[in-house]
């Protein structure tokens, strides 16, 4: 029996903080909210090419063949959130302008956007410097030290 998928979601709720996802869970139960998180999850399953453990995954049983190593659950989570802030930036009912009266304001959407965008790239350096320093730290030097590039 390997990690179930909960563990990664529950981590990942951890990092964000959004009502949907909330509402969704309180709503529909744990099985819809696995199923709702599981296509941000795929995502950073194949993102995460350099991962020392087999990450195969069962959409039917939303468990990994293998019991992942906490330092694994976390960079997943991480690259979750990844997937959850490209969704955000580009959700277009945000891009739409909204009416205003005089006890309802809100503000530039495009500067609203800006700030999205921001948070994303920062997100994105931030998961290829997790990415990097997991490579430095899983590589075979030994290898290295041979001439052997390849891996195995």
């Amino acid at each position: 029996m390997g990690t179930q998928a909960s563990e990664v979601n529950d981590l990942f709720l951890m990092l964000v903080d959004d009502y949907r996802l909330t509402v969704l869970y309180q709503t529909s139960g744990s099985s819809v909210f696995t199923t709702y998180l599981e296509g941000w999850l795929l995502y950073g399953i194949e993102e995460f090419d350099i991962c020392t453990q087999d990450l195969t995954y069962s959409t039917t049983t939303h468990e990994f063949t293998e019991t992942l190593t906490r330092e694994n659950i976390l960079i997943l989570a991480q690259l979750m959130t990844k997937y959850w802030l490209q969704k955000i930036v580009q959700n277009v009912l945000q891009m739409n302008n909204n009416i205003q009266d005089h006890d309802f304001k809100t503000y530039s959407q495009a500067q609203n956007l800006k700030e999205k965008r921001a948070l994303l790239a920062q997100k994105i350096e931030e998961i290829d410097l997790i990415l990097s320093n997991y490579g430095y730290k899983h590589n075979d030097w030994e290898s290295w030290n041979l001439q052997i590039f390849g891996g195995g």
